[in-house]
């Protein structure tokens, strides 16, 4: 996929729009745990979500002279409005009815142009792609080389930050996050385990990591929007099983616990999917008991009504 040398330069990218996150090691939930656990904070990037590093370099790379499109429930997209605006690319992005009000104002302050289609993600993507023929326009999909080497810098700093880890548990949506992490692990030599986090009402990545075959399902109703995909990429599952320990798949309540519990422990904002990892690593407690662990809070972009049902 890319080199250290590739990941050290898409770094230097990276850094020139934003700082490195930080990584802290909280006590609380240290405690919770019964082991040490390492926040990676995602949520501390411009636009409060790790997907920002695929997209500053991605146009590095590409720079469409008719524009781009793509499709997503809001992180994606704002990663792709903020960084087509820095390179001076117009960017067009498809979200399902019935998305999230604030990702939706956030894209639009960003620069992008929103059209609204479909009942969920996949409806949504397969919409952008038509428009995409269409008009002419550079096609980004969710999924990547270029996404996932950005990303990827993001474990580059928690790695060699923290290069004794015994576990990281980092969520699934589309598969970046998870690939550049598995692909940074092994660049740098480690043995740390990695396992995907995914939603019961979303997990097509689950049942395709078992199956051994891409597995699509036919509704991803999760609070965790940036987890709920129903058609999983084949390159990210190939790299996924070939590098991951296992998938765990989180109830609804297990999610929202898991964001009060963020808050309360850490006073940190974190979407649903940002929260699923620690939900995950508090699933598995009694297997992890005094193992250093880390988890990656991707983004905490959550909606204010939902927050207030989720905290209430």
């Amino acid at each position: 996929m890319f080199s250290v040398a590739e990941l050290e330069a898409a770094a230097r990218i990276v850094y020139a729009a934003m700082p490195p996150t930080p990584q802290y090691a909280w006590p609380l939930l240290g405690e919770r745990a019964g082991c040490e656990v390492w926040v990676k904070h995602e949520n501390h990037t411009p636009i409060g979500a790790f997907k920002l590093r695929g997209g500053l370099v991605y146009f590095e790379r590409n720079r469409p002279a008719k524009g781009v499109i793509s499709a997503t429930r809001g992180n994606h997209g704002q990663s792709i409005a903020f960084a087509g605006r820095r390179a001076g690319v117009p960017v067009t992005i498809v979200v399902p009815h019935g998305n999230s009000r604030e990702k939706n104002a956030a894209m639009r302050g960003f620069g992008a142009q929103l059209i609204e289609f479909g009942g969920d993600f996949d409806e949504a993507r397969v919409e952008a792609e038509r428009v995409a023929r269409e008009r002419d326009l550079g096609w980004v999909p969710s999924f990547h080389p270029d996404l996932v080497l950005g990303v990827a810098t993001y474990a580059l700093e928690l790695l060699r930050a923290v290069p004794d880890l015994d576990t990281v548990y980092a969520p699934i949506g589309m598969g970046s996050g998870i690939c550049g992490l598995i692909r940074t692990r092994d660049l740098l030599g480690l043995a740390t385990r990695i396992v995907g986090v995914q939603a019961e009402r979303a997990p097509a990545y689950a049942r395709s990591f078992a199956a051994g075959r891409v597995i699509t399902t036919q509704t991803a109703d999760t609070l965790a929007d940036g987890m709920a995909t129903r058609v999983p990429d084949p390159g990210a599952l190939e790299i996924i099983r070939g590098g991951a320990e296992r998938i765990v798949t989180l109830s609804e309540e297990e999610i929202a616990a898991a964001m009060r519990i963020l808050f309360t422990d850490t006073h940190n904002l974190a979407e649903g999917a940002g929260a699923a990892p620690l939900a995950a690593l508090l699933k598995e407690r009694a297997a992890m008991r005094g193992r250093k662990s880390a988890v990656i809070l991707s983004g905490g972009n959550v909606d204010l009504d939902l927050l207030l049902r989720v905290l209430g």
